[in-house]
């Protein structure tokens, strides 16, 4: 289970059974000083060399393992700067690209307003032609002042004729009543000489 291979792990260090085998070793060179025959002490022997090719084949085997560590925390260290390298470039890619929209955006919304005002300018003529109707323009209102001149000058006379044929209305008026009067004079007089006739 997890938890026995755990435990190994701590009594054993790494797993690979070298306090196991130094153990080994340790005891292999007590027994050797202690051997009694030589053949025993030989045996002995062997199995120190045995036991010193494992130690040595299991360094070597970590010593290959740590290289093998250290080339693949360079490897990722390089491959996590590209990779910080990467996302630097992106940002500023991303940036280039919204300053790129923006000004797509300004560009759109001046080729509307430019459109738009093209199409208001379409509606009006142009200025030649424009002048040309303020030219024609000008000369009516000449004309018509002119116009308006004559109209005045001829109200005016008409005005004073007017007030010529009214005094003339009155003098005559004026002379039929005095006319009037004097018939009415006339006829009383002669009726009263009349009167004083028959009497």
């Amino acid at each position: 289970s997890d938890e026995v291979i755990r435990k190994r792990l701590l009594i054993d260090g790494d797993g690979a059974g070298d306090d196991r085998r130094i153990n080994l070793l340790v005891k292999s060179f007590i027994k050797w000083c202690n051997s009694g025959s030589q053949e025993e002490g030989y045996s002995q022997y062997q199995r120190m060399l045995s036991t010193l090719s494992q130690c040595e084949f299991s360094m070597g085997k970590t010593l290959l393992v740590y290289d093998m560590n250290l080339r693949e925390m360079e490897n990722y260290e390089k491959i996590y700067k590209d990779i910080e390298n990467s996302i630097a470039a992106a940002h500023e890619k991303i940036s280039e690209c919204k300053k790129q929209i923006l000004q797509a955006k300004r560009i759109r919304k001046n080729r509307q307003e430019y459109d738009a005002l093209a199409k208001v300018i379409q509606h009006h003529p142009d200025r030649h032609e424009t002048l040309k109707q303020l030219e024609a323009l000008g000369k009516e209102l000449q004309h018509l002042s002119h116009i308006k001149e004559n109209v005045e000058d001829k109200l005016e006379l008409r005005r004073k004729q007017f007030h010529v044929l009214l005094s003339t209305i009155h003098e005559l008026q004026q002379t039929l009543e005095n006319d009037e009067k004097l018939s009415e004079a006339e006829e009383s007089q002669e009726t009263q000489m009349e009167t004083e006739a028959k009497q």
